[in-house]
């Protein structure tokens, strides 16, 4: 996960950014996400690599802010993907929420957002709620909150 996450993302950033520069324009999309804000019981390195990529985000767009390069950090909650049943996580509250977002709607806000130039995106009411309450909260209760929503078995009935 690192490796995508992390390593990816910055091998591929250093790829192109270049030419960019060069240009003097471009614009960059990130993917990090809303658990980049919460520590990660049961996730614990999915959402620490999150956290990386939104702060590198944020940092990458000021040392950017006067060359023509824009950076925009999309930050889904929830999306209905395969993510959940490829990590084993269909018997999480997580996996079974059906507050999950439309994986379209979420790349066509993400897509609209770094054309316009925007820095972060949050997709959804919800989502925008739980960042808000996640910068007001104590880390301790945050990764409480966590672990009872990613803790295996606790989607069951």
């Amino acid at each position: 996960m690192p490796d995508t996450n992390i390593t990816g993302t910055l091998y591929l950033l250093h790829t192109v950014v270049g030419a960019m520069r060069s240009h003097g324009s471009g614009k960059v999309l990130i993917t990090g996400s809303i658990a980049g804000f919460t520590p990660g019981p049961f996730q614990a390195v999915y959402n620490s690599t999150k956290a990386f990529l939104n702060s590198f985000a944020a940092a990458l767009r000021n040392e950017f802010k006067d060359t023509g390069i824009t950076v925009t950090c999309l930050m889904p909650g929830l999306t209905d993907t395969n993510v959940f049943a490829r990590g084993d996580m269909l018997d999480t509250k997580v996996g079974v929420s059906e507050a999950k977002g439309d994986p379209a709607d979420v790349a066509k806000a993400g897509f609209e957002a770094m054309q316009a130039g925007e820095a972060d995106v949050v997709v959804g009411l919800m989502n925008k709620l739980v960042v808000a309450g996640a910068k007001v909260t104590s880390t301790q209760i945050l990764a409480e909150v966590h672990r009872k929503m990613a803790k295996p078995g606790s989607g069951k009935p």
